[in-house]
């Protein structure tokens, strides 16, 4: 229990720079709104007022982290971290992630060795700390890919409407990032910038397409790029695409349905042991100490965990079914 809530802390450190992060970015975007206004590019705000204290100690904490991460821009893997931040949709860079991870992992190992003494304890979670963190990442790319190809269906409809209305495809674009919820919304924005400071549209769609990293939404990319290659009615095109895409999500939302069952018994007997090896300890301390002290003991839980670990992967390859 010490070890699982000092990893806890870990992550809520980890949690807690993101949400600061954010809070000073969403914070300098709302400046930036009222430095447009007075160039009578935007409306004018209701409410303008001085800085808050928590919007000083978020760009306090923004300030630190990047000028820590500014000296691992070197880092070979901060490159390729980048590019998972921006999948996963946090306002970071790789090298800020380096440095969040890392402080939240030293958080974490401190606690356990001060609830422990045992600096192999406090190591081993704060390894566990960054893994946690790793996953996390994983877990908000996996989560907005979904997220994206769920609304990739009504993205096309729309924009097929918008050019049988009489709009190009760049202003059905510009329509979809200002109408759509995020975060298909924040990856067209992301296109229209792009193309605004010089990008091609060709180059900024592929971009998009490896951010992405659907194959629904590699099918309009490339329906888009043909058809300004060899022309067409880029609207039925569109139309045809989405009825398609509308299909695969039922018939993935239908698997899925079918395959609860399986999912959740896998999920159910990893976490039966250690359930119910909690539950021992708490009603009879000494149940298990036997267990945990003889050799042999120690021997046989490494092997059961093995043993968990591939019945739990063999399980999800069974009900991971491909649509």
């Amino acid at each position: 229990m010490i070890i699982v809530a000092a990893v806890v802390c870990g992550l809520l450190i980890f949690l807690m720079f993101v949400f600061f992060l954010e809070y000073a970015r969403r914070n300098k975007s709302a400046i930036s709104q009222r430095m447009r206004y007075y160039a009578d590019a935007a409306p004018r705000p209701v409410d303008v007022t001085a800085p808050q204290p928590q919007e000083r100690f978020a760009d306090y904490l923004m300030n630190m982290v990047r000028g820590i991460a500014q000296k691992l821009q070197s880092v070979r893997k901060a490159e390729g971290l980048d590019f998972k931040m921006q999948q996963a949709g946090l306002p970071i860079l790789g090298s800020e992630f380096l440095v969040i991870a890392f402080f939240g992992a030293v958080a974490a190992g401190v606690a356990t060795l001060l609830l422990t003494l045992q600096p192999f304890s406090a190591v081993l979670v704060g390894i566990v700390a960054v893994l946690g963190e790793w996953f996390y990442v994983l877990y908000r790319i996996n989560r907005r890919r979904t997220a994206f190809v769920n609304q990739l269906g009504d993205c096309l409809t729309m924009v097929a409407n918008a050019m049988r209305a009489g709009f190009s495809f760049l202003q059905a674009m510009d329509l979809v990032s200002k109408e759509m919820e995020p975060p298909i919304s924040e990856e067209f924005a992301r296109v229209m910038r792009e193309m605004n400071v010089g990008a091609r549209i060709e180059k900024a769609l592929e971009d998009m397409d490896k951010r992405v990293d659907s194959p629904d939404f590699s099918l309009m990319v490339t329906a888009v790029l043909i058809q300004r290659q060899v022309g067409g009615n880029l609207a039925q095109k569109l139309d045809t695409i989405s009825d398609t895409i509308n299909e695969r999500i039922r018939m993935r939302r239908e698997v899925r349905a079918l395959t609860a069952q399986g999912r959740l018994s896998g999920v159910i007997l990893a976490a039966l042991p250690i359930f119910l090896a909690a539950a021992l300890s708490v009603i009879n301390p000494d149940y298990l100490s036997p267990l945990l002290e003889d050799p042999i003991g120690q021997m046989a839980i490494g092997g059961a965990i093995v043993m968990e670990l591939i019945g739990f992967l063999v399980i999800q390859k069974v009900v991971d079914i491909e649509v």
